[in-house]
């Protein structure tokens, strides 16, 4: 490793961050995960779980150091709430690089009620500014690499191709002239989560024009798959599955279904377009991100981290025909457009090398043996979306068909 840089990883035992800290270590990075573990708490507190078994943190860190040599770092803080550890521990390591997921992820999560509503909100926006404030108090010169969200443009088809963050707008003066400004994408978030997501954008624009400091923000897809080359090691090391009403993607839950004999619950018309991309290719995009850190010129790096796009029915044809699953039309619990186009800009990725994993490649692989693997794990209770954006949507369930009557 030519470069190797002290690395901090917020949220390193999520979805995301987990296999993003095991192949940053496998680069020769040295890592730090912060992470205060609240996403087993709300599992617990939702009485859900991963489909796949999540060791405890001491066991997943014990099986990288077995299979790699590398020592991983775990520091338990809520970064939201704790300033003070916050700060202690950013001038202990004095990273390079900060990679932060530390934030409630989930939409239905963020809707399903007023204290998740403002819990989303806490912990998201606060966690964030204390990173950047106690950055900025100390002095120090971090790289920060955030894991944003696609869903931040809202899915209302404005006809355009979604920009790698900045828009052209020509303004006309009071002389008769025309002045170019490059503006942020105008934002649409269609949940408190995705709103979350929007205002991070601000302050990341704030502390990159006022204390230049070098952000890159990462618009990404949704995320399918289970597993990287580093989680496969060892079962200790597997990655999540969540499968929820709350927390499960579209296309996990999909397979689950289709493994525990489930119809494939589209909402509405299934006409929803969404930008999609595997974990696999997550882990290497944040790389690809660290490696790459923008000059300090006062401008967010904004890079749309996606690999391709799908409807929804289109989605559930597509594990349809390869599980023999049947395809329900639900009610949509979720207050959104019933179709939408979506068209993105993922250039830069793609001119920095990434080979993505598409869907026809990868859909029978391991997240469908993952899914027949563990089918045995899954409380059912828990499949559908219940969580309503107002009270004018419903819950997203399968009513058995009616008997008829002799």
């Amino acid at each position: 490793m030519k470069d190797s840089k002290k690395i901090i990883v917020v949220g390193g035992d999520g979805f995301c961050g987990w296999p993003t800290a095991l192949h940053l270590s496998k680069l020769g990075h040295s890592i730090t995960i912060v992470d205060n573990l609240s996403r087993r708490e709300i599992d617990a507190a939702l009485g859900s779980d991963s489909l796949t078994p999540i060791a405890s943190m001491d066991d997943r860190l014990a099986a990288w150091k077995e299979h790699s040599g590398n020592t991983i770092a775990f520091e338990n803080i809520d970064i939201a709430q704790d300033f003070d550890a916050v700060t202690t521990l950013l001038d202990t390591i004095k990273p390079d690089t900060i990679v932060h997921f530390g934030e409630q992820r989930a939409a239905p999560y963020s809707m399903k009620g007023v204290g998740e509503k403002r819990y989303t909100v806490d912990n998201n926006i606060s966690g964030t500014h204390n990173l950047l404030a106690a950055s900025v108090a100390l002095g120090l010169d971090p790289h920060f690499v955030h894991l944003g969200t696609m869903g931040v443009y809202g899915y209302d088809d404005d006809g355009l191709e979604i920009p790698e963050g900045y828009l052209p707008v020509y303004v006309p003066g009071d002389d008769k002239q025309i002045t170019k400004r490059d503006i942020l994408y105008p934002t649409n978030p269609g949940s408190v989560y995705h709103l979350t997501k929007s205002m991070d954008q601000l302050l990341f624009q704030f502390y990159a024009k006022n204390d230049r400091l070098r952000i890159t923000d990462l618009h990404q897809g949704i995320v399918w798959g289970t597993q990287t080359d580093e989680t496969k090691l060892d079962e200790r090391l597997i990655n999540r599955f969540d499968y929820d009403g709350d927390y499960g993607t579209v296309l996990n839950r999909f397979l689950m279904q289709a493994v525990v004999g489930h119809p494939l619950t589209v909402h509405g018309t299934g006409g929803q377009t969404r930008a999609f991309i595997h974990i696999q290719d997550t882990v290497k995009c944040l790389a690809l991100a660290v490696e790459n850190p923008p000059e300090k010129d006062g401008k967010v790096a904004i890079l749309n981290q996606m690999t391709e796009t799908h409807t929804v029915r289109e989605l559930a044809k597509l594990v349809a025909d390869i599980s023999d699953a049947r395809i329900a039309n639900v009610d949509n619990p979720r207050n959104e457009a019933a179709e939408n186009d979506l068209r993105v800009s993922n250039k830069t990725f793609l001119s920095l090398g990434l080979k993505p994993i598409t869907l026809a490649e990868g859909l029978i692989d391991e997240t469908q043996k993952i899914a027949a693997k563990y089918a045995g794990r899954c409380i059912h209770k828990m499949i559908p979306c219940v969580s309503t954006w107002t009270h004018k949507q419903r819950p997203g369930v399968v009513f058995p068909k009616p008997h008829k009557v002799a």
